[in-house]
């Protein structure tokens, strides 16, 4: 006598499906069909996954808006020139940039040993990087890693405009 392919199953989300596992191999169907019978169906399962995906969008969404509206707050407050590249990165730039600065200002001035005259500096340097690119690029950085990484920037990175404001 052959084992059987073909299980009756009644999900956890109350449809009972006919589910044929002739592709498991013998010895494991019979768990399998246990273990599909603590989970919902696939429709159902695809119907959760998708509204939670949509709820996540949105909340992914409000999200960014606000770190965008912190970035550009700050960059208004502290003067910072705008960003330079395709629009499409702009937005990006301007977050990776505040939250790189704001992490190197917490962990320099505010945890660690400098001045605010040697952050007065450094921000100098900051306003010099005007390529969005680069400030994308960093977005992985340790804020301590800022002065040097400021100092390995090249010429393309920095914009054309007149640096002394």
């Amino acid at each position: 006598m052959a084992v059987r392919t073909s299980f009756e199953v009644a999900h956890t989300c109350g449809h009972t499906l006919t589910h044929n596992l002739s592709d498991r191999p013998a010895d494991k169907r019979a768990s399998f069909a246990r273990w599909l019978a603590s989970k919902d169906c696939t429709d159902c399962w695809k119907a959760a996954r998708d509204n939670d995906s949509a709820s996540k969008q949105e909340w992914l969404a409000a999200k960014r808006a606000a770190e965008q509206q912190a970035a550009a707050d700050w960059a208004a407050q502290f003067d910072m020139p705008p960003l330079e590249g395709p629009e499409k990165v702009l937005d990006w730039g301007e977050r990776s940039r505040h939250q790189l600065v704001t992490a190197a200002y917490t962990a320099l001035v505010t945890e660690g040993t400098w001045g605010e005259a040697d952050w007065s500096a450094l921000e100098e340097k900051i306003r010099t990087i005007s390529r969005a690119g680069w400030w994308i690029d960093q977005r992985d950085a340790e804020g301590t890693d800022l002065p040097e990484l400021l100092d390995a920037a090249t010429e393309a990175d920095r914009g054309s405009e007149n640096p002394f404001r």
